[in-house]
């Protein structure tokens, strides 16, 4: 996925570098290349956001039971 991401970089900053303006390139860059790679980025690292925040939830909820067993003990 990085690969592909690395060489989109590089095809739509030369497309930027061969429009006749600064802003032309400027914005065929950010049209082109930052917003749907940042779109893309983030539509595919839900499943590891979510499993990231599972795995914490899940290391709270036996945390929090851990110090109850604890508390009991006592």
């Amino acid at each position: 996925m990085l690969i592909v991401a690395i060489a989109w970089i590089y095809v739509v900053g030369l497309m930027a570098l061969t429009e006749p303006t600064v802003v032309a390139g400027i914005v065929t860059f950010l049209f082109y290349c930052v917003l749907p790679l940042s779109t893309l980025i983030y539509i595919a690292g839900t499943g590891k956001r979510k499993a990231r925040r599972r795995a914490a939830e899940l290391a709270a909820h036996e945390a929090r039971q851990a110090a109850a067993k604890a508390e009991g003990e006592a």
